[in-house]
């Protein structure tokens, strides 16, 4: 199963913004002197493929379930973690810090003993369908008291 990264306006602001702030440290410094063809075709190849990275980072962001360990793939950064790893699922809106494969500040971090500072925050577009099947794959996972509040909310299909 797979599921696709929750994208929200905020991050497609900031990653416009980025792109922006790189297009003008590399292009403006060009329109003040005489620059050779070659540098200028340096310059504009650096910043397509810096642009295009952060992109691919940001609009590929996927969250597949596999048979053993959910596989957390953004561009070309691959995180895999097994389930018998995966120790709790909280919600959170700290977004800034710590490792994360996100694209939305509507966020879940999942505490594990894998990964390299013991957490990973990931923004799944359909939280409560993703939260059930990683219950069925972590019968020992533990849910912040908030999940369980809505799951008594949210009327079953």
């Amino acid at each position: 199963m797979i599921f696709r990264s929750k994208i929200d306006s905020f991050y497609i602001h900031c990653t416009l913004v980025a792109i922006l702030l790189i297009a003008a440290a590399s292009f403006v410094p060009l329109l003040f002197e005489g620059v050779p063809l070659l540098d200028l075709v340096i310059v504009t190849l650096t910043f397509a493929v810096t642009a295009a990275l952060i992109l691919w980072v940001t609009f590929s962001i996927r969250y597949v379930f596999l048979e053993t360990h959910l596989l957390v793939k953004a561009g070309p950064f691959r995180s895999r973690i097994p389930y018998h790893s995966i120790l709790k699922v909280s919600p959170t809106r700290n977004v800034f810090t710590g490792y994360r494969l996100l694209a939305s500040r509507d966020a879940l971090e999942l505490i594990n003993n894998k990964t390299m500072f013991g957490t990973v925050k990931i923004s799944p577009e359909e939280q409560p369908v993703f939260i059930e099947e990683l219950k069925k794959r972590c019968p020992e996972l533990k849910l912040d008291k908030k999940f369980l509040e809505q799951a008594s909310n949210h009327p079953k299909p």
